[in-house]
């Protein structure tokens, strides 16, 4: 039987996507891959691409409750989970979740600048 293998690209949604693609370039320290489809950037995550695009035809993300992509949850790795949240809190980035150390190492979760609430967590 023919079988997924995991995921190979993830995207999210959102209402401003020069605001959006600065949001992840200035305050995560992501990196713009060399080309992008229209109405997307994408970035140079490993090992699966990372990308902000306008929404689909027919996506209402202010229709969205409690805050887009309520009930999935979008894990980024980092080298230094603790100094990003540090970094992210003294730019008045909203933290929905402070440091703990869980399982997957040293990890915290924000809201990006559209609502998604993304955790970022230090690859023990």
């Amino acid at each position: 039987m023919p079988a997924v293998t995991g995921p190979s690209f993830l995207a999210l949604q959102v209402r401003d996507l020069d605001r959006a693609a600065a949001f992840y370039e200035t305050r995560l320290g992501l990196h713009r891959a060399p080309a992008s489809p229209p109405g997307a950037v994408v970035f140079t995550t490993s090992p699966v691409p990372f990308a902000v695009r306008e929404p689909q035809p027919g996506v209402d993300l202010d229709a969205t409750s409690p805050r887009p992509g309520h009930g999935v949850a979008l894990w980024l790795a980092a080298d230094d989970a603790q100094g990003l949240h540090d970094a992210l809190d003294a730019a008045d980035v909203p933290i929905l979740a402070d440091p703990v150390d869980g399982p997957f190492g040293r990890q915290f979760t924000f809201a990006d600048p559209d609502g998604y609430a993304v955790t970022v967590h230090e690859q023990a």
